[in-house]
């Protein structure tokens, strides 16, 4: 059986058997996996073994592989099995580095998705020596800074999605995705990112590949645009309600504008962030003071998000939604983002207990991942007290909170974390390739 367990120092998985791991459609990787899971993965790595272990160090589920042959013993059901069997919603990863091979483990453990975004590539690609032989040749072969960069990502991207195709085949395009935003840079620029989005989507050339746009004023008619080509879209950096409403209309307005007589591959998600919400509410409670307003800290992403499940039960049901329905129109679920706690005074599940609930998806982290997996609870939880998140939400804004500025803030410093981590990977590769180049004269 799979073992959960301690391990400081994890064996690293060489990057020349990730490439090799991947040419094979069946997904029968070199490192097996020791389990005989009831849905697809059955069938496709039916002869795997594999220990799954806990990294106390780095706080992330990682392999240590085996060569033996033959059939293991069932793997343990974890939380994230029940949290998408009983509690309706879809885990997913919020990382991807080399060897994407890592993901196995994760994906036996339950992991149905993965999200990445500039920040995530900026770290994996300029702390990892397994960038480095295809940096070279890119590097060699002429290829600009940027270029190298998307060929890079592109590369992962393409590989993760091999590995969760078997999810996606075995939910008809329900689950089983993988996302690549489009550069930051584009944030202001609406016709930038349709096209952005429309080459990144070309270049991947999967079934299951996600394009992440943010959900910046500039950009929203973009989501319409994408949506109306035919193209599966992560809505990111969502951190408003109404911000939110104008992304559900965008999806439903692409939809109706595609003119395509079935709809049940074009799919979406709204990425709605939460604990980013309460470390700028909680400064400005902090400022308050009062007994009242100190009362309400790390009660305030919780709240809103909650309020925007309701919002998104309330948009997908009706006439308009229902002739969409007809045409095989899937919904644009919710995803909750930004989950790892920021306060280590919160519990370290805050921003993923609370919010379960059907036909969500929650991406996760190394830290909430972890956590989840050691010590979370699967139970109905995202509108279990809806009258008390409308509360809540309503008391942050007699206190003089204004919701408003929170998610234009939030939204400014999201947008430019993610330029600062591109521009900055991008000087690294820069100064990786002079290196390089003056190695080669």
């Amino acid at each position: 059986m799979a073992s959960i367990s301690k391990l400081v120092s994890p064996s690293p998985v060489s990057s020349s058997s990730v490439s090799g791991s991947l040419k094979s459609r069946s997904l029968q990787p070199k490192c097996l996996i020791d389990f005989h899971s009831r849905d697809v993965f059955n069938a496709r790595v039916s002869s795997s073994r594999l220990s799954v272990r806990n990294d106390v160090v780095r706080g992330s589920l990682i392999v240590r592989c085996s060569q033996l042959e033959g059939n293991g013993s069932q793997i343990k059901r974890t939380t994230l099995h029940d949290l998408y069997e009983q509690g309706g919603q879809s885990p997913w990863y919020d990382n991807l580095c080399r060897p994407v091979t890592d993901l196995l483990p994760l994906i036996a453990s339950g992991v149905r998705g993965v999200t990445s975004n500039p920040a995530i590539f900026q770290k994996a690609i300029s702390s990892s020596n397994a960038y480095n032989e295809q940096f070279r040749e890119l590097v060699l072969a002429g290829k600009d800074i940027e270029s190298a960069y998307w060929e890079l990502v592109v590369k992962d991207i393409q590989d993760a999605c091999r590995l969760f195709e078997p999810i996606y085949d075995e939910t008809d395009g329900g689950d089983g995705y993988v996302s690549v935003e489009v550069s930051p840079k584009l944030a202001d620029d609406t016709v930038g990112t349709v096209e952005a989005a429309k080459w990144l989507y070309k270049v991947v050339d999967r079934p299951n590949v996600y394009i992440k746009i943010p959900a910046t004023a500039p950009c929203v008619p973009s989501i319409k645009e994408v949506i109306s080509l035919g193209i599966s879209v992560n809505v990111t950096l969502i951190f408003s309600l109404p911000r939110y409403e104008a992304v559900i209309d965008a999806y439903l307005d692409g939809l109706e504008a595609s003119g395509l007589s079935d709809l049940s591959r074009v799919t979406s998600v709204a990425s709605f962030f939460v604990s980013r919400v309460d470390t700028l509410i909680d400064k400005l409670l902090e400022k308050i003071g009062t007994p009242e307003a100190l009362d309400l800290r790390g009660k305030a992403a919780v709240a809103q998000a909650a309020l925007a499940y309701q919002l998104y039960q309330k948009k997908f049901s009706g006439p308009r939604w229902e002739a969409l329905v007809k045409k095989g129109a899937k919904k644009q679920r919710l995803l909750w983002a930004s989950t790892s706690v920021k306060n280590p005074a919160y519990p370290d599940t805050l921003y993923v207990s609370p919010l379960i609930g059907p036909d969500t998806v929650s991406t996760m982290p190394d830290q909430a991942l972890q956590a989840f997996v050691d010590h979370g609870v699967v139970s109905r939880t995202i509108d279990s007290n809806v009258s008390e998140a409308e509360g809540i939400y309503s008391a942050l804004e007699k206190l003089g909170i204004d919701w408003g500025y929170v998610g234009s803030q939030l939204e400014l410093e999201g947008v430019e974390s993610f330029k600062k981590s591109f521009d900055s990977l991008l000087d690294s590769l820069q100064e990786k390739a002079n290196s390089l180049k003056l190695v080669s004269l």
